[in-house]
């Protein structure tokens, strides 16, 4: 479904082939959007990521610059087609992952069966939305997104709305990943905090939050489930959305539950 808007978005950051490297503008397109889209709410972090911004679109000529909103465009009616990842396949289409990168991203229709089998104690998850009002999901090494695109898809078919009964706390070495992550999550408006960061260490170097995140007030919610939770449930420690630095290193928010080796998707 999505393969056409796939196809456009290759042509277009082709376009900056020879003069300069598809991998890297690639990635300052993804940094770019990511920008663009969280600097139209997380006040607290606009003025180093707006100087982050010119100085990316400072090394490119005004033809290039244009073609970054087209791409957007394209995501976004991407993902009006239907729910699936397709920043992930786009960056294997441009060839990106080759061997010298050695990067590769899980392909959706895996997602989607791990997804499926993170719901099969439905009936829990759906009491813990009528308790709690919402289910976490935890993702220790999140890609372009697509474990967590996938839940959303799988939310929506069982009738539950992802909107506003889950939220999502992922996080993932490469700034790039990332910022895919974020433009997609941010697109389907899903409530998400995420960091680039190593899950294992807990260093942490930049927060992003998305724009539901922030307009629905989640900083508060989750606050007030933590408080629910201490007699024994799994706890999160939520940095303050307005108050977020780059190169921070807050407590590692992954609960004391999880394995030592974080390696899917975890749902609570």
């Amino acid at each position: 479904m999505q393969e056409s808007y796939r196809k456009a978005m290759a042509a277009l950051l082709r376009r900056s082939e020879p003069r300069h490297d598809l991998y890297t503008v690639f990635g300052d397109c993804m940094e770019v959007m990511a920008i663009a889209m969280a600097n139209s709410v997380d006040r607290a972090q606009f003025e180093w990521r707006e100087a982050r911004y010119l100085q990316i679109v400072g090394q490119y000529r005004a033809d290039i610059i244009e073609t970054f909103p087209r791409v957007l465009a394209e995501l976004v009616n991407a993902l009006e087609a239907g729910i699936a990842d397709v920043l992930g396949p786009l960056f294997h289409d441009l060839e990106l992952h080759n061997k010298a990168r050695g990067q590769f991203f899980t392909p959706y229709s895996i997602c989607r069966m791990m997804a499926d089998v993170s719901f099969a104690n439905e009936a829990d998850l759906r009491a813990l939305i009528e308790k709690r009002g919402f289910i976490r999901a935890m993702e220790p090494a999140c890609g372009a997104g697509s474990m967590l695109i996938a839940l959303v898809e799988t939310m929506k078919t069982r009738g539950i709305n992802y909107q506003r009964h889950l939220h999502v706390t992922a996080i993932d070495i490469d700034p790039r990943a990332v910022h895919m992550a974020y433009c997609q999550l941010s697109l389907l408006h899903v409530p998400a905090h995420l960091m680039v960061g190593n899950s294992l260490s807990g260093d942490i170097s930049e927060h992003w939050y998305t724009p539901a995140h922030i307009l629905g007030g989640w900083n508060a919610r989750l606050a007030s489930a933590n408080d629910d939770e201490l007699s024994g449930g799994p706890v999160i420690q939520i940095p303050d959305a307005e108050a977020p630095v780059p190169n921070q290193q807050p407590a590692n928010e992954f609960p004391a539950s999880a394995p030592s080796v974080p390696v899917q998707l975890s749902l609570f």
